[in-house]
Parts: structure tokens; C-alpha cells; sequence
């Protein structure tokens, strides 16, 4: 049996997650990777624009490691929420890029440093903004898999896709008769209950 090595297991974790992320973006047209879908507004490129946000806070800053790259959305006196949607200015490939850059950034901070090591968290109040960079990886992937999840359902709601990519669905079936039928059995059983 080999040696459990933690680092890499985060890691991949976290890539299998961002890249799932970033897949819901395939093929789509500008208006739907930009549409609200949901009445608080989650719409596919937001949740990678606050994606890129979070990664660059938890594994970069809060470890003394600043990216450099700027980021508008969380200036003083910013919009509310501007972090959870892209303006008609911000580009697709502007915030793809600004995600992958984040990436490396945040797996060089974990590969360079101990998951032991203690930083602090900007936003978080003093006398509680300690966090180790374990800690702060798991955050990072919990929350990439939450909007990783949103994005399922967004995007199965623009044009019916999905699954974890492109290979690899994880449903149970890819016969949209069965989908039909399943539907309607779980109706059912809901107006029944």
C-alpha cells in the first residue's frame, strides 16, 4: 500500500472540480453562459468569475502570496454581488484566463508551503481570521464543488447537458425517453404524497 499523500489528493480533487466548472462553458453562446437562470441571478460565467475570486482570497492573500491580478469586483465601493456576473465588458475569455491564472497561482501556493502553514484571512474578522492552508484548500474545493453544482443545474437548463464533462456523465441513463419517464414517476409520487 502506498503512502496517503494529502497535497495530492486536494489537488486533484480540486482540478477534477474546476475543470468540471469550466466544462459547462463548452458550446454555449455568449447570451447563455451570461443568462440568470435562477431568481437570484446564477448564471454560468458569474460562478467562474467568483470562482477565480475565491482561489486568488483563500490561496493566495490570506497566505501573503498576492497574485497581482486585478480585481475591480472586490475594490472598495465595488457593486454588491459584481463578483457573481460579468459585465458586457468583461469577456469570456478574460475571465477563463483570469480562472486558469488563479489555478496556478493557488497550486503553487500549495505546493510550495506545508499544509500546516498558518495565514489569515483578509475579510475575516480579527482574533478570528487565522486559517491553515489545509483548511483553507478544503474550503476552497467545498466551495468550487458548490458552484460546480449550480452550474450542473444552470446548464441543464440552457440546453439540457449534463454530467461532469464531456466523457463522463455519471447519469444513469443518456435516453431522453427514460429522462421523460423518470420525470414523470417522480411527479407522481410527489402529487401523491
Amino acid at each position: 500500500m502506498t503512502t496517503p499523500d494529502p497535497k495530492a489528493d486536494l489537488l486533484r480533487y480540486l482540478r477534477s472540480a474546476r475543470e468540471a466548472l469550466l466544462w459547462k462553458l463548452d458550446g454555449l453562446p455568449e447570451y447563455d453562459v451570461r443568462r440568470p437562470l435562477t431568481p437570484t441571478g446564477t448564471n454560468l460565467l458569474g460562478l467562474v468569475k467568483h470562482a477565480a475570486g475565491v482561489e486568488l482570497g483563500y490561496l493566495g492573500d490570506a497566505f501573503g502570496r498576492p497574485s497581482g491580478e486585478p480585481l475591480p469586483w472586490l475594490a472598495d465601493g465595488a457593486e454588491v454581488n459584481a463578483d457573481m456576473w460579468a459585465t458586457p465588458e468583461e469577456t469570456r475569455a478574460d475571465i477563463v484566463g483570469l480562472y486558469r491564472r488563479a489555478w496556478a497561482h493557488a497550486d503553487a501556493t500549495i505546493e510550495a508551503l506545508p499544509l500546516e502553514t498558518v495565514g489569515r484571512v483578509p475579510w475575516w474578522p480579527s482574533g478570528r481570521d487565522e486559517v491553515t492552508l489545509h483548511h483553507a484548500v478544503v474550503r476552497v474545493l467545498a466551495d468550487t464543488q458548490r458552484h460546480a453544482g449550480h452550474a450542473d443545474i444552470v446548464r441543464e437548463l440552457v440546453d439540457g447537458a449534463t454530467g461532469m464533462d464531456q466523457g463522463n456523465t455519471s447519469m444513469p441513463s443518456d435516453d431522453p425517453v427514460w429522462w421523460v419517464v423518470h420525470r414523470a414517476r417522480v411527479e407522481r409520487a410527489a402529487r401523491e404524497a
